[in-house]
């Protein structure tokens, strides 16, 4: 079964609100991918692990008919609250049960969850609803991450890291799928032809408040905030209070550059 790490109100909340959408060269990559496979256009979609639905409004826009399915149901509730599209909806469901029929899915996807899984029981339910032809792209935004703001890039990232890596001690050990560029997933796709791509660099327009918050909506961060809730609540005002002494700026709305690397498995069946 799926580790369940999202499960209460108050992180699905911050999940929804700082979590971001796949990027634009990610989202690239993948489009490009199903184009070539000649999926595209497709009837449905299924994103997996689908959390506040940032991957799936992403799908949306591509494909007639897309379905999010989440184990957590906070999460489910954040996504539906969510404005969207109206070809978009979403189950409550594990990983490793999807209520699909045999063969009925065109494109599945799972963006940043995929870690959390029963990777043998996953992958035999991605053999089973994806449809001859149909095809997958699994994705993560690794630990990679950079800061960049006029002059002070290099000062601001080193904050962030110092930062991050407190929180990072904090993680589950499933985090090693994630440090291992999801190498294990992709060899545990049952696909003959796929691919995995691990240098995609992506920008993501965020503020000052935006990082901190990401950081917070982290699952490392909310084991933190269980084992020492004011230890943890300090790191994040501190690190503010560092970032904008460091811009020369006081509002926490400033906007910055926020880099990513993401890793992506591409399969065909």
């Amino acid at each position: 079964m799926a580790t369940q790490m999202f499960e209460g109100r108050g992180h699905a909340a911050v999940y929804q609100k700082y979590r971001f959408a796949p990027g634009k060269e990610l989202q690239q990559i993948i489009l490009s991918y199903l184009q070539e496979k000649k999926v595209i256009p497709a009837e449905l979609a299924v994103d997996v692990g689908c959390g506040s639905g940032q991957g799936t409004h992403f799908l949306g826009e591509h494909f007639k008919k897309v379905v999010g399915t989440d184990i957590s149901e906070a999460q489910i509730q954040e996504a539906r609250d969510t404005p969207g599209m109206p070809n978009i909806s979403y189950l409550m469901c594990p990983a490793e049960e999807l209520p699909f029929q045999d063969a009925s899915v065109d494109v599945l996807t799972s963006f940043t969850a995929a870690h959390w899984f029963d990777f043998e029981k996953f992958m035999r339910e991605v053999e089973r609803v994806v449809r001859p032809g149909g095809c997958v792209a699994i994705s993560t935004y690794t630990v990679d991450m950079s800061l960049r703001y006029g002059d002070c890039s290099e000062k601001l990232t080193k904050i962030f890291r110092e930062c991050w890596d407190m929180i990072l001690k904090y993680s589950h050990n499933r985090l090693k799928y994630v440090l291992e560029d999801y190498k294990e997933i992709f060899e545990a796709l049952p696909f003959p032809d796929k691919k995995r791509i691990t240098d995609i660099y992506d920008q993501i327009p965020m503020t000052v408040e935006g990082v901190v918050g990401y950081m917070e909506s982290a699952s490392p961060y909310q084991t933190f905030m269980k084992n020492d809730p004011k230890a943890a609540t300090s790191l994040l005002q501190e690190t503010e209070k560092r970032m904008l002494e460091t811009m020369g700026v006081s509002s926490r709305e400033t906007p910055v550059e926020f880099w990513v690397r993401h890793v992506c498995v591409l399969g065909c069946k």
